[in-house]
């Protein structure tokens, strides 16, 4: 088991190493190289996984004293599959798509060894060694997203995502330090087990040290994962190579998740941290919804699409969720990996033929006509909002009879009614030659796809976290007051109602759905195409710094 541990890591840095000295020798015969040892590395990382499936105990291998710990745990192992899964893949693509690319050597070498960083960052078992992994990954990155020196876009971009990295780097820095101080060790599990010990301990300025740290790890997490106010560089960085751009949204953005995850024994005893959380993650959920929908660029609707998502897997963190982001992170990462690699090819035949059919979707959508069809309009209330509801707390009552002991499983609950309204709400509309037949097949997928959700959600649960007092324990942490949740729950529902009151003004008043949009409506949708001015903000307040640094060289004659 130690041998299969260090060479997951160890396979991907041999192959980086062996394809740089023997550039010149192998030359492009280095993607075959790297492709097969990527292989070799998924084979052994779900060999791993399948020990641990196997109810194989946790070991660490250690390579100096207190640092250089690599930890095998459930997490470790689920994680190290996933990422070698995955760039297994993106290798096998890159091998043509890049064969045209100058520095083809170089490109598989940084492959290489941004797989191995972050096969390394989620095996880490002490601080040292988990901070001198995250911040490769960014490094990594840049020269990755830059590897076309001659596009100035590609460098612009690749810098403002170094450069927010660097800032959500400093975080996770003062946390490692508040940490050590503390409890005077870098591994991860004896930090653990002392603050289960002593959840009430201070730091600096008589601080709490659990709830500092995990206020820290959440900012570490919020840069890498682009939540609201920090998701500037991912919508930004398509000028990077398509493979990367396919990494990096399937892969890296979701090392968010998995840091809260790691120092999930921490954030039993840090509610109110947990509580911002949720907000955070929520906000930028929205947000990159909006966003998402307003833009005419794939690639980029794409990019604010992976920020909505990471907005919900922050979220779940919020509500004490932790396995179910992890399942999140990875379902995401394989279907965003898989539309990025197929987007050129999307584009290229979207520019010959739209091949859109005109069904009735098509009408509804682009066409903007209401069918002559519709079932009525009270039963399709009702089964809008009735049917989502009894399919998510049957399904779920099935696999946990405490659901509704866990207040963020109520919530994520609730959510989940929300969006399955909405998916009925939008049939209905729809309408069509066959309405009825429309509406069976979307009944019959949503219980197939909730179903199937709770369940592997659920053994997502058992695997990590096997112990149920201590799932049950960060639950408890993310509850918040009675009254803020009971406001959650009327704001949520008065958003449904809203949209049957509108539904009902169109379909029974007359009012037309393709009128002349208001002035205040025109107003939302500038604001919401401006990216809420968010970027200019930003690139003002660079130019600013800049002039700034100018007149303090000046000044004091640097230059």
């Amino acid at each position: 088991m130690d041998y299969l541990i260090l060479l997951i890591p160890l396979l991907p840095l041999l192959s980086a190493l062996v394809s740089h000295l023997g550039a010149a020798t192998l030359q492009r015969r280095v993607a075959r190289l790297s492709v097969l040892s990527t292989l070799a590395t998924f084979v052994l990382a779900a060999s791993v996984l399948g020990m641990a499936l196997s109810g194989e105990a946790r070991q660490e291998v250690a390579l100096g004293a207190d640092w250089g710990i690599l930890l095998f745990d459930p997490l470790s192992a689920l994680m190290a599959t996933v990422i070698a899964g995955i760039s297994f893949i993106v290798h096998l693509y890159s091998v043509r798509y890049m064969v045209e690319e100058t520095g083809y050597p170089r490109f598989f070498v940084l492959l290489d060894l941004m797989t191995a960083a972050l096969l390394i960052m989620v095996a880490a078992g002490d601080l040292i060694t988990l901070l001198i992994a995250w911040h490769l990954v960014g490094v990594f990155l840049y020269f990755l997203l830059g590897h076309d020196s001659r596009s100035q876009s590609a460098y612009r971009y690749g810098l403002w995502t170094f450069i927010t990295y660097r800032l959500g780097d400093l975080p996770l820095v003062l946390a490692a330090v508040v940490l050590f101080q503390a409890y005077g060790t870098w591994s991860l599990p004896e930090i653990f087990a002392r603050l289960a010990a002593e959840p009430d301990a201070l730091t600096y300025f008589s601080l709490p040290v659990a709830e500092v740290v995990g206020a820290l790890v959440a900012l570490a997490a919020f840069a890498r994962s682009a939540q609201f106010l920090l998701h500037t560089w991912l919508p930004y960085t398509m000028e990077g190579p398509t493979p990367v751009s396919a990494l990096m949204h399937a892969g890296i953005v979701n090392s968010g998740g998995f840091l809260i995850n790691r120092f999930a024994p921490l954030y039993i005893h840090t509610g109110d941290v947990l509580h911002w959380v949720f907000i955070v993650g929520l906000a930028t959920a929205i947000i990159g919804s909006m966003l998402m929908l307003s833009q005419n660029d794939v690639k980029k609707s794409l990019g604010y699409s992976t920020m909505g998502q990471m907005g919900f897997m922050i979220m779940e963190c919020g509500v004490g969720a932790f396995s179910l982001a992890i399942f999140h992170l990875i379902a995401h990462g394989l279907f965003k990996g898989t539309m990025f690699l197929n987007a050129g090819g999307v584009i290229g035949e979207a520019r010959h033929d739209d091949g859109v059919p005109k069904d009735e979707v098509y009408t509804f959508v682009v066409e903007r006509e209401t069918p002559a069809v519709k079932p009525p309009w009270l039963l399709m209330m009702a089964i809008t909002l009735l049917f989502p509801v009894i399919v998510l707390l049957v399904s779920h009552l099935w696999v946990s009879p405490d659901l509704f002991q866990k207040q963020g499983a109520v919530i994520l609950l609730f959510f989940g009614w929300v969006t399955g309204a909405q998916l009925l709400f939008s049939t209905y509309h729809m309408g069509g030659t066959n309405p009825w037949r429309l509406l069976g097949l979307i009944l019959f997928s949503f219980i197939v796809v909730v179903a199937g959700y709770t369940l592997i959600s659920h053994a997502f649960d058992q695997f990590l976290y096997d112990d149920p007092r201590f799932a049950a324990q960060l639950y408890a942490a993310a509850g918040i007051d009675i009254l803020w949740f009971d406001i959650l729950m009327v704001v949520t529902t008065a958003v449904i109602v809203l949209g049957w009151v509108r539904a009902y003004r169109v379909d029974k008043l007359g009012s037309r759905i393709d009128q002349k949009p208001g002035h205040w409506w025109m107003n939302m949708y500038s604001l919401i195409a401006r990216e809420f001015y968010i970027v200019d903000f930003y690139t003002g307040l660079s130019r600013r710094l800049v002039a700034v640094s100018a007149r303090l060289n000046t000044w004091l004659r640097w230059g």
